[in-house]
């Protein structure tokens, strides 16, 4: 009796083991499929996306204006935004200036350039501070808004640097919040795609954040209106090896966010 104890016992333990290793492996196998393996670099993700290491550094603003209060919102900017652009003493540029048309209303984007990169901002902002005119716009901006944040960001090396250009035209920033680990895949996919999204030079820029919500990326482009926008995007599915990024890229993905975008009167980009 005490034997066949022994050996139900043995051949229990054989089997619960035997089962916990087919449980490990499923287990593995099951989470393998949601697990993205991430390649040890000993360089910063910055450092292999952008053109080189004095890249532009690039502030995005998003302003949530009092609905009562846009018209005022947007002619103060007019007043304000373009006298820091052309004033030489201010290493940054107005790169563009805009409302959202389709996206958050009542709401304001603007994007600065700081040639330079992090001294330049920490120039830029020492200077701003001892500007009246600048003080007292930010005092009177302040009244007049809901809610603001920024971004500073990245440009990817294989975007095109945004340069002013005539209008009418209508923006679009789409917006991808990316898993974090994949921004490198990410710019190896899209190293590739832009040479798909070219053609009518609807590309304007690429920009990844570097502080604010991180794993961040922005596109921008520019169409003469909704109707070139659509014919646009649907002839870039002609192109063979478009549909093959958008299958890869996609699970990259947590979030993603499209405004259209009509420049103000002060903007570069128009």
């Amino acid at each position: 009796i005490h034997i066949r104890v022994c050996i139900y016992s043995v051949a229990y333990c054989i089997l619960g083991l035997s089962a916990s290793n087919h449980r490990s492996r499923e287990d593995s196998w099951f989470k393998s499929l949601f697990v993205r393996k991430v390649d040890p670099r000993k360089d910063a993700h910055s450092h292999l996306l952008t053109k080189n290491e004095e890249s532009n550094l690039y502030k995005i603003q998003f302003h949530n204006v009092k609905p009562e209060c846009l018209d005022a919102y947007n002619q103060l900017c007019e007043e304000t935004l373009p006298s820091i652009h052309n004033d030489k003493y201010y290493p940054c540029e107005l790169v563009g200036t805009w409302n959202t048309w389709y996206g958050e209303q009542d709401q304001a984007v603007h994007m600065w350039r700081y040639r330079g990169g992090y001294p330049a901002l920490t120039e830029v902002m020492s200077k701003l501070r001892q500007n009246k005119e600048f003080m007292k716009y930010r005092e009177e901006r302040g009244k007049m808004l809901l809610s603001r944040r920024n971004q500073l960001l990245l440009e990817f090396s294989f975007w095109n640097e945004p340069i002013p250009r005539k209008g009418p035209n209508i923006y679009e920033l789409r917006s991808y919040q990316l898993r974090p680990g994949t921004m490198i895949e990410w710019g190896n996919y899209w190293a590739r795609a832009i040479g798909y999204r070219q053609h009518n030079s609807e590309a304007v820029g690429g920009f990844f954040s570097q502080i604010g919500n991180l794993y961040m990326v922005h596109h921008l482009w520019a169409y003469k209106d909704l109707e070139a926008r659509e014919a646009t995007r649907n002839a870039a599915w002609q192109h063979e090896g478009w549909d093959e990024v958008v299958y890869y890229t996609v699970p990259l993905i947590q979030h993603m966010d499209s405004r259209i975008m009509i420049p103000m009167k002060a903007s570069p980009l128009q």
